[in-house]
């Protein structure tokens, strides 16, 4: 008879070749979906929600095949889901595993909630700063200076 371990392996499949974004708070998954404009990949894409975690409570996890992030990508990744890390995987082996990075400054990739930004005004891009205390990233609008939190903000797709 397998244990729990065996049968929870089984409930996200292996990929041969591409990235596993790990370690993602539960519920954030589709919003990276959304930002790395995954549903318009045609390769599999995989997700996962509400796994158990043993730092997280709950987590949510990403499987794409035959495609690896770029930096930027995971600089989107890192906004949402600052305790996530990025498997990249090559012939079903663990090819090279890293931890996302908040970038300190954030283009074109926010709405600013303010109505009254510029930034909703104008034809003009959004550029934010961010800050992080290790539990939940902040963004500051270079324009209104306001400050808003994840859940506050929209994202451009």
């Amino acid at each position: 008879m397998k244990n729990e371990k065996e049968i929870r392996a089984f409930k996200v499949f292996a990929i041969k070749k591409g990235t596993v974004i790990d370690h993602i708070p539960a519920g954030q998954a589709l919003k990276i979906i959304q930002v790395l404009k995954l549903f318009n990949n045609e390769k599999i894409v995989t997700t996962g929600q509400n796994f158990p975690s043993k730092t997280l409570g709950k987590k949510d996890i990403i499987k794409v095949e035959d495609r690896e992030l770029t930096p930027e990508e995971a600089n989107r990744v890192a906004i949402l889901a600052p305790t996530a890390t990025i498997n990249i995987i090559r012939n079903f082996e663990l090819a090279k595993k890293f931890h996302v990075t908040i970038p300190d400054m954030v283009e074109k990739l926010i709405i600013c909630p303010n109505p009254k930004c510029i930034t909703n005004n104008e034809l003009m891009s959004t550029i934010f700063y961010t800050k992080n205390n290790n539990t939940e990233v902040k963004l500051q609008c270079r324009y209104c200076e306001k400050t808003f939190s994840q859940n506050d903000i929209q994202y451009r797709v």
